[in-house]
């Protein structure tokens, strides 16, 4: 298995697709493959170690949807409840224009008719709400009201759509839980866990690596206000610098930092039955298709968890994981999965954007390991 990682790892920084990576593999609770390769700040020649921290993006979201299965497990929270009711300021309309019933379960799903599209507009004028990535001034309420004046791009449950569902959802948790998203998902996940580094502000700065993006001949250096497509054409806006601005909203969907082996103990604990943070049964549910026979236009052979997409069919998917396996990523460059039939976890991250999560570079490490 080393060597065929190795060899995926060491061509593609060579080709300057990835600057830094730190790839981890747990296979029935042992770790078979743990390697830092790279750079963390390329221009100075500072290299990635297991402790660097990343920017998650969407690795975010299933710490965040994680928290909310805790608050599920000790009775604070439903998954039939309604987002309204405890934020009364979000309340978009159905393509029919009566006011939708979002429940908890619509938002871990991404089945509540939202989308990611609408902070896509060309000018400052019509980008009126904030999706997690670029940087921003607006608290939860100042955002989510913005939001809540487009209407839904299907009635809830109707249909699958990638969204800031994951944001909203931590805006929730922070009204439940009176505190900041950041302490509750610290309360619920994170500290249980021992996952030090992980959170929405940075435990030790001169671990956090330089955000990269994809670029010819080689990746370049974010700059503040960064512009990268995505794999089907639209741009991305990242702002490195959103972490340090504190009068932010915590997003929810993409606004933690983390380091590889914390987020390794998460997927573990997912997979081994959620001790200490979630009840068996809330963990096997969470491993599992959560979206019925809704299809995911473009993702054939896949289904959504809880936290992730679940594999149905592996030939369609064209993934090497088993059956039942979940995996998802981040777009500032991380991939990761549970084979719950193989008893492995793995976590791919690097630093840079888009090729880390949505390139060949995870694709291909995760045919290593199998063809190990």
């Amino acid at each position: 298995m080393n060597a065929r990682i190795d060899a995926v790892i060491e061509s593609s920084i060579a080709a300057g697709k990835i600057v830094g990576t730190v790839v981890i593999v747990v296979k029935g609770g042992e770790t078979v493959y743990s390697r830092c390769a790279g750079y963390a700040n390329r221009e100075i020649g500072k290299l990635t170690e297991m402790r660097t921290i990343f920017r998650l993006a969407s690795v975010t979201k299933p710490l965040v949807a994680a928290t909310a299965l805790a608050l599920v497990d000790k009775g604070r929270l439903a998954l039939s409840d309604l987002a309204r009711d405890y934020l009364p300021y979000f309340r978009p309309k159905r393509p029919d224009g009566e006011v939708a019933d979002i429940t908890i379960h619509h938002l871990l799903t991404h089945t509540a008719g939202l989308s990611y599209g609408a902070d896509r507009k060309t000018t400052p004028s019509e980008r009126m709400f904030n999706a997690g990535l670029a940087d921003t001034d607006l608290d939860f309420e100042e955002n989510f009201s913005r939001l809540s004046i487009f209407p839904l791009m299907a009635a809830p449950g109707t249909l699958w759509s990638y969204s800031i569902a994951i944001d909203l959802l931590g805006a929730i948790i922070a009204q439940i839980e009176a505190c900041s998203l950041d302490q509750a998902v610290h309360h619920h996940v994170t500290e249980p866990l021992g996952m030090s580094d992980t959170g929405f502000s940075v435990s030790d700065p001169e671990h956090l690596a330089i955000p990269y993006a994809d670029a010819s001949p080689a990746a370049v250096r974010m700059g503040d206000h960064h512009l990268v497509p995505d794999s089907a054409g639209n741009l991305l806006t990242f702002s490195p610098t959103r972490l340090f601005n504190p009068k932010a909203f915590q997003s929810g969907g993409a606004g933690m930092v983390g380091t590889a082996p914390d987020f390794i103990a998460f997927l573990e604990a997912v997979r081994r039955g959620g001790t200490p943070i979630l009840k068996d049964e809330t963990a096997k549910a969470a491993l599992l298709n959560q979206i019925g026979d809704i299809p995911r236009p473009g993702e054939p052979g896949q289904g959504f968890s809880f936290l992730g997409a679940v594999i149905q069919d592996p030939v369609l998917a064209d993934v090497p994981m088993s059956t039942g396996s979940m995996t998802w990523g981040g777009v500032y460059g991380h991939y990761w999965f549970i084979d719950p039939v193989e008893g492995i976890s793995a976590a791919i991250m690097s630093n840079t954007a888009v090729e880390g999560c949505l390139g060949t570079y995870p694709r291909d490490i995760s045919r290593a390991i199998y063809d190990a």
